[in-house]
């Protein structure tokens, strides 16, 4: 990249320090935050392309609106560094993801100029919409922007978000960032009408000045321009020979316009700007805009890890030594297993890279299914597949199917329908922070009935576990397992079925017993064996649960006989998962040990590197060699 003088970024503290440039200089402004942000993440990375394709409007809307004070609800947060980055976080954006640093993703905990939570998808009009009514409720002349984009309106929450908003009182103005893309490519009907939605210029311009001048003589108020869009649209369909979805639930469209044309954007946000009543701005943009190797590949550079900023090389481990990440092992079973089995049929949400299902899709695209962002849809859809004799396995990053919740209950367990819950993701993600840490899944499922919960130790474990949850009479199966890589260089093994509701003696003792449950088992092995290299003589018994339901009541009931003290470890939090299960059982069948539990505390957790925060959260293998000692 050439080098750019940072002049006009280093005077910009504020948004208020933006709006003094001329309209002439917010060019050049995009082009110096484009390269701060490619400067930034490649030396602390993060998400790129998304950032980068939204400069523009990021800049426009700070130019045009008055933030804090008028609402920016960011959807599918990892669009906000330019926005991060503009008010008042520059100097500390190298702290971005980092213990302690700036959050991943948009939080009124961190800035004011952060109006709501924005982790996940799909939530920005909903929220917004709440804030409008807010603001006529308190008689306030705040405006509110919600910016969906990303492939999140394709997410069911966003068409509840349009409905109520063609119905209810209030002046949102949505822009919809148009790229085409999610993390990978977008799918679905929707994203086919966007493409296809094709807005004839000159009525554009046209509807513009006469918009304007209603508006000016008070003719867009209440039922008069209910009347008006009503004829708007009867116009425009007639020109367009098509039906607007959105100005078809009584909401004003307009566009669709250049996103990266940042003057033309500022223009249209000014006569947008005071115009009463619901309306929707359509901008097309291109992810990745304004960096060569992030347009040409923006799966990959959606979020890219270190890279050399003026060639776009990326800086790979060449280690091949190094054991596989979890999701491709779970990708090369689950082909394998395909293979054999012709009723499995893969079903992701928007996530086909992410969770390596990438590598069935390759070789059968006709069994695989990306539903795009839409977690409970992906559920019921897996569901429905189950009922009528196929074998889904749906893989969807824990904390994401915590959206799914309803559907997991109502859809699959009642029914006990044969559907496969791959959990990637699960346990601390590290810097992607609270709103990505696969913290709730076993609390929140374990009181479902018809379900069983598992997690593996290590890769031939989920190989094994995959298995078996695809064999006849396995019901409704979840198998939880972490980012990143495994344990294993020699991964691939035997496929074997495991009896559901079996553990395994990992170690013998005597003193005390350590019970976990998935690959935090790893750190209880590490803990053990430092105390014996310490010259420790605790005698440690350790037993790798494999399934929180059902429970191994034969380990229970051993551990209950032999054991006075004993250790839970779990990836979960501590309230209602294993140490908790674990409580239950001893108590209903008449053991008092002391039971020790490690793991999530009670509140949210923040972002770092993974082993930062096992230590910070008490679960790293120091954490569980204090609580062997009695030290903790």
């Amino acid at each position: 990249m050439e080098e750019i003088n940072f002049d006009i970024l280093n005077s910009i503290n504020s948004p208020a320090d933006l709006r003094k440039l001329k309209v002439e200089q917010l060019p050049e402004v995009c082009r110096q935050l484009r390269e701060d942000i490619v400067r930034e993440t490649s030396v602390n990375p993060g998400h790129l392309a998304s950032g980068l394709g939204v400069v523009e409007l990021t800049v426009a809307l700070h130019y045009v609106f008055d933030t804090p004070q008028d609402r920016i609800v960011w959807d599918v947060g990892h669009q906000a560094y330019g926005h991060k980055i503009l008010t008042g976080r520059r100097e500390r954006f190298c702290t971005n993801r980092k213990l302690h640093g700036i959050m991943p993703f948009p939080s009124p905990k961190e800035s004011e100029y952060d109006t709501f939570t924005c982790g996940h998808a799909s939530n920005s009009i909903s929220a917004a919409l709440g804030m409008a009514v807010a603001a006529q409720q308190e008689h306030g002349e705040r405006h509110v922007v919600a910016v969906i984009g990303d492939g999140a309106m394709s997410g069911g929450l966003a068409f509840e978000g349009l409905n109520n908003v063609s119905s209810s009182p209030n002046d949102l103005l949505i822009i919809l960032n148009d790229n085409n893309m999610s993390i990978d490519r977008s799918v679905g009907g929707m994203k086919e009408y966007l493409i296809h939605l094709n807005t004839n210029e000159t009525y554009n311009r046209l509807r513009f000045k006469a918009s304007r001048w209603l508006h000016g003589k008070g003719m867009l108020e209440d039922n008069r321009r209910k009347g008006l869009i009503r004829l708007s649209n009867a116009v425009k369909s007639a020109i367009s020979h098509q039906q607007n979805i959105f100005e078809g639930m009584n909401i004003r469209y307009f566009g669709p316009f250049d996103g990266h044309n940042v003057i033309e954007t500022v223009r249209i946000l000014r006569q947008l700007k005071d115009m009463k009543g619901p309306k929707l701005l359509h901008l097309h943009t291109q992810k990745g805009h304004g960096y060569a190797p992030a347009e040409k590949d923006v799966t990959v550079w959606h979020a890219p890890g270190k890279f050399d900023a003026d060639t776009g090389e990326r800086i790979v481990s060449s280690d091949k030594n190094k054991p596989p990440k979890y999701q491709d092992v779970f990708g090369e079973t689950l082909l394998e297993l395909a293979e054999k089995n012709p009723k499995i049929v893969g079903v992701t949400p928007a996530m086909p890279t992410g969770c390596s299902m990438s590598i069935m899709m390759k070789e059968m695209p006709e069994r695989t299914f990306d539903v795009g962002i839409a977690e409970g849809h992906a559920v019921t859809f897996s569901a429905g597949m189950a009922k009528d004799g196929l074998l889904p396995f749906c893989n969807i990053y824990s904390a994401f199917a915590q959206r799914a919740y309803d559907n997991i209950i109502h859809d699959a367990a009642i029914l006990n329908l044969p559907v496969v819950l791959c959990f990637d993701r699960a346990g601390l993600v590290g810097e992607d922070g609270a709103t990505h840490h696969g913290a709730f899944d076993m609390a929140a499922l374990r009181p479902i009935p018809n379900i069983t919960i598992s997690s593996p130790l290590n890769e031939h474990e989920l190989r094994r576990l995959m298995f078996t949850a695809q064999l006849p009479g396995k019901g409704t199966f979840v198998i939880r397992y972490p980012r990143g890589c495994g344990v294993l260089i020699d991964w691939k093994c035997p496929l074997e079925e495991v009896k559901v509701g079996t553990g395994q003696m990992l170690r013998n003792g005597n003193d005390v017993a350590v019970m976990s449950i998935g690959p935090i088992g790893n750190e209880v092995t590490k803990a053990i064996e430092q105390l014996a290299s310490q010259g420790n003589t605790i005698s440690v018994a350790h037993y790798d649960m494999r399934f929180l339901k059902p429970l191994d009541e034969m380990i229970l009931q051993e551990v209950g006989e032999r054991f006075k003290r004993i250790i839970t470890v779990e990836d979960g939090v501590r309230n209602g998962g294993l140490g908790s299960a674990v409580l239950e059982w001893m108590n209903d069948h008449g053991f008092s040990p002391q039971v020790t539990r490690l793991g999530l505390p009670d509140q949210f957790v923040e972002h770092g590197t993974v082993a930062e925060l096992q230590h910070l959260v008490g679960i790293d293998a120091e954490a569980i060699a204090k609580a062997i000692t009695g030290d903790h």
